[in-house]
């Protein structure tokens, strides 16, 4: 799975990967990867998403993608600067057009990021395809069960960021990976503290999106599948202190359409 954005700027690069593996015999088709990118904030709307999804398999140099993203359930406005300047989201359109993407095959899968119950609710009341994937931040320092329950009856299925906390980044946290319950966890297990984050988001019946430029790293984060935590260990897990990460305040306020980030979140903060 290479998960991918419009805001990363990184899918020529991708591109240029997938291109060199197929020709070099590392994998012998395309569909051998699960490819998603991401529709950015100033193309959320219903006239823009089909011209940036095309934008995106031109970098890409792909027919399609296996699953598109609304990034944001925001919409900004383009300009030359690094300002944010927040529009109305039409939530409905977006979706329609999204919808579109999908009947011409340029996605085989559509889906949201960054949706809470409420908001997915109102997608669902329209939605001719339901969203296929709510991408959300999700690990044992933000566990978001009444957003788990709801998309499990829903079929929606979470993918999660920041599994391990984003400690890297400058709204991260290193609330996971120093965590004592995962610190005692892992050793009584002979595991990383990174393999009990990741086999609890398994657990929760949710898909980890891990980040690491170290193969050693790599080849450990796949070494999560033989094994499982018991509910004594989950539930000690449970006992974690809860908070929020990701939160974008450049999103919110007195001239945009979320004025708090409350709003944004409809109250799960």
């Amino acid at each position: 799975h290479i998960d991918r954005a419009a805001l990363y700027r990184t899918e020529e690069i991708v591109g240029q990967a997938v291109a060199e593996a197929l020709g070099r015999g590392l994998i012998k088709s395309r569909d051998e990867l699960f490819i998603t990118t991401k529709l950015w904030c100033t193309d959320a709307d219903h006239d823009l998403v089909l011209p940036a999804l095309k934008e995106s398999l031109r970098k890409l140099g792909l027919e399609y993608v296996d699953l598109y993203l609304i990034h944001w359930p925001i919409r900004m406005k383009k300009d030359d600067t690094d300002s944010i300047k927040t529009l109305h989201f039409d939530i409905k359109g977006t979706w329609d057009a999204m919808e579109e993407c999908c009947r011409m095959g340029l996605a085989k899968s559509i889906g949201v990021s960054n949706y809470s119950c409420a908001k997915l609710s109102t997608l669902l009341q329209y939605a001719t395809f339901p969203p296929a994937v709510n991408q959300v931040e999700l690990n044992v320092a933000w566990q978001q069960p009444k957003l788990m329950a709801f998309c499990k009856d829903k079929g929606i299925h979470v993918c999660a960021f920041s599994p391990l906390g984003a400690y890297g980044f400058h709204w991260g946290t290193n609330a996971v990976m120093d965590s004592p319950i995962l610190k005692d966890i892992a050793a009584a297990k002979d595991k990383t503290i990174a393999q009990v984050a990741l086999r609890w988001i398994r657990q929760e019946g949710a898909t980890p999106i891990v980040r690491s430029f170290n193969k050693e790293r790599m080849r450990q984060n796949l070494q999560i599948f033989d094994w499982e935590l018991t509910d004594e260990e989950v539930g000690k897990i449970q006992q974690i202190p809860q908070q929020r990460a990701c939160n974008p305040t450049d999103f919110v306020g007195p001239h945009a359409q979320y004025k708090s980030l409350e709003e944004l979140w409809d109250g799960e903060i």
